[in-house]
């Protein structure tokens, strides 16, 4: 495997428009290299039109999309920029080509990159990294389960061996049963090649479990930012944020329940 400098990220001043319409509003956060960061909020509140944003998926209004550890400053959206920084998509049925098998779908990637010397021994380590046997090459994304897709959305961003992962809900469209599966395995990823990622979702219970620190969203703005443990511990300040715990399936009882009486009555 080669030898890569870890990565951080720091995204400052970022605005979103479509149109008259502003998505994201001054979003600013740094993640350190090898750093799990959250952005949470209900759906429309901007956190993944952030990610599109980082990744040149969304046009940049205003702000700045930063390598933190870059010797060099790759455009977002360019080759050398996403040879570095890669996503996951949401949706595992609608990310990977319905008519190409896995083995096209991880090799399409490295060819686009100029990395075709050594692409059967990437493949090879993409699928035993995900926990996938070398009998799911050349099947189709069709024949495959919502958990074995996801994995495979996972490999195929992982070949280029990225320093940085963008976590688009990644696993809101599995089942409850599968999901920690995919949250095990992510983490255990990012543990073993000193990963930075980005992670979106709307469920605090998820973000709590992967992420060291978020970010809270509402309506295209910053609401605060805090850490896992004082979350954890119900140590926030902005009412909005305690609403979502209340909400986030699975999060646990007892930090609903330290909530102000005030927001436990609504």
């Amino acid at each position: 495997m080669e030898a890569l400098s870890l990565l951080g990220i720091e995204v400052q001043g970022l605005r979103v428009r479509y149109g008259e319409f502003t998505a994201v509003h001054e979003a600013c956060f740094s993640v350190a290299p090898g750093e799990s960061f959250g952005l949470v909020g209900e759906s429309g509140s901007g956190k993944s039109t952030i990610l599109r944003a980082i990744c040149g998926l969304a046009p940049r209004t205003a702000g700045t999309v930063r390598l933190i550890g870059a010797g060099s400053q790759p455009e977002p959206g360019s080759k050398p920029f996403r040879r570095l920084v890669q996503m996951v998509f949401q949706d595992p049925y609608g990310s990977l080509h319905p008519r190409q098998t896995i083995d096209r779908i991880l090799a399409e990637p490295l060819a686009i990159h100029g990395m075709r010397s050594d692409a059967e021994a990437r493949i090879r380590r993409a699928l035993d990294e995900v926990g996938l046997g070398q009998g799911f090459r050349f099947r189709y994304p069709h024949q495959l389960s919502g958990g074995q897709r996801q994995r495979i959305a996972i490999a195929r961003a992982l070949i280029l061996q990225p320093q940085i992962l963008l976590l688009d809900e990644p696993t809101s469209a599995l089942d409850a049963s599968v999901q920690a599966e995919v949250l095990n395995l992510l983490e255990s990823l990012r543990r073993e090649r000193g990963l930075t990622f980005v992670m979106v979702s709307h469920d605090l219970g998820v973000v709590t479990h992967l992420c060291e620190r978020l970010l809270v969203m509402q309506q295209g703005r910053m609401v605060e930012q805090v850490d896992a443990v004082a979350l954890a511990h119900s140590r926030v300040e902005q009412d909005y944020t305690k609403q979502l715990m209340r909400a986030a399936v699975g999060f646990r009882r007892g930090a609903a329940e330290a909530l102000s009486p005030e927001i436990s009555a609504r």
